[in-house]
């Protein structure tokens, strides 16, 4: 098999995988598995015998040392799912060959435009083949470039035994869109002693820091009644839920911050008359910060709540917290993956992700996590891209921190 990066990644998109917050299984769309079986297949057809997907829709696999001296074991870990937030049904990739600069009208949906304005490192691609969507679904760069960059920079060790590389494991999850993406994950089967996840953006950045992140989910119990007897009597929980939510400050939302400002963020709202769930992400840098905005909504929630004496509510937080913390303990995690990137022929980037990833519960699992660029922009949209180029360096740069390892080892 001599597939390029890319045509991995053309294969990968068109599999639907979209995860599914609602679903209380795992994984929590059996959809996701069939893309598991796909990377299983090629995984075992280039050489990496103990491929396999586990009942949990995980796959794992090894590529083995071909070195006589001590190697730590790294691992290489990507995402399978894609986000509910836009349909990843029917995804039509779309390539921009020797892109010249320009706005990039869709033509599934021509309203649909990735605009430079928007987008100013699309100038940064002047000469490169870039993949988007046709507009009327999500690409799936966000995680399947990593998926195709892993696969590809395996093969390239195992069709190179020159390369010279301790044991890599390859670890690719569900689920990580909706935050359970290694709820399951059986360690020490993994056997890896630190972790690269393959899931950020842009070319040349590596990440040691992700937001402090908790998931609030607030229930409320309203008082049904028929609507014909209904005067001073009924206390509808949908309409608690929505003043709950009209309530929320724009300056401290997604759409109102920026940089290294944290947030508060409504992902869903379900329920009826009687009983309904709204569940929110707070994120921030530092615990502090998590707290404030935190206090600042449950403070929101008793206000509201005055307004229905018959009703009652219960405000649940799960957590994660910021990787950085476990990677300062293990400065060559991150030193390893910046001499990587200058040897691919990148100025490294060092920098923070406004969001998570499963690295950084990987991190306070056991397993310390740094976060690679895998060269997509604009997730979770109709405007998501990706370059040919940039998914190529991506390949590049896991080879040669594969050879890092185990020159400094």
């Amino acid at each position: 098999m001599t597939d390029t990066v890319l045509d991995r990644f053309l294969r990968y998109v068109v599999i639907d995988t979209q995860s599914d917050a609602r679903s209380k299984t795992q994984p929590s769309t059996e959809k996701q598995k069939n893309l598991g079986r796909v990377l299983v297949e090629e995984l075992l057809t280039i050489g990496l015998a103990d491929a396999h997907l586990d009942e949990n829709g995980y796959v794992y696999a090894t590529i083995p040392s071909n070195v006589d001296k001590p190697v730590p074991v790294i691992c290489w870990c990507s995402h399978m799912d894609t986000a509910p937030d836009f349909t990843g049904t029917n995804v039509k990739p779309q390539i921009v060959s020797n892109y010249q600069g320009g706005d990039i009208r869709l033509t599934g949906d021509p309203q649909q435009v990735i605009r430079v304005a928007d987008h100013p490192v699309l100038n940064d691609q002047i000469g490169n083949d870039i993949v988007t969507t046709d507009g009327t679904t999500l690409l799936g760069a966000d995680d399947k470039a990593g998926l195709a960059e892993i696969v590809a920079a395996a093969q390239v060790l195992v069709d190179n035994p020159e390369i010279k590389h301790g044991t890599i494991k390859l670890l690719f999850t569900t689920d990580e869109e909706i935050g359970r993406g290694v709820d399951k994950v059986d360690l020490k089967k993994l056997g890896a002693q630190f972790c690269y996840t393959v899931d950020g953006e842009t070319a040349g950045h590596i990440e040691d820091e992700t937001f402090s992140a908790d998931g609030v989910e607030i229930v409320i119990q309203g008082v049904a009644i028929h609507p014909g007897f209904a005067k001073d009597k009924m206390e509808n929980a949908i309409k608690i839920a929505g003043n709950i939510i009209s309530r929320l400050p724009r300056e401290v939302s997604p759409e109102g911050t920026e940089g290294r400002d944290g947030f508060v963020h409504p992902t869903g709202v379900t329920g009826s008359m009687d009983r309904a769930q709204l569940g929110l992400i707070v994120r921030d840098f530092d615990e502090a910060g998590l707290a404030s905005k935190e206090a600042m909504l449950e403070g929101i929630v008793k206000d509201v709540m005055k307004a229905y004496p018959g009703s009652t509510y219960s405000f649940e937080v799960q957590q994660y917290r910021n990787m950085k913390a476990i990677l300062d303990r293990h400065p060559e995690i991150v030193e390893n993956a910046i001499e990587a990137i200058r040897r691919a022929g990148m100025q490294p980037v060092r920098g923070s992700i406004r969001g998570g990833t499963d690295g950084s519960r990987l991190s306070f699992m056991g397993l310390p996590s740094a976060n690679l660029f895998a060269g997509g922009h604009a997730f979770h949209s109709p405007l998501e891209w990706v370059s040919r180029q940039d998914m190529e360096r991506s390949v590049k740069t896991l080879v040669e921190l594969a050879k890092i390892w185990a020159e400094r080892a």
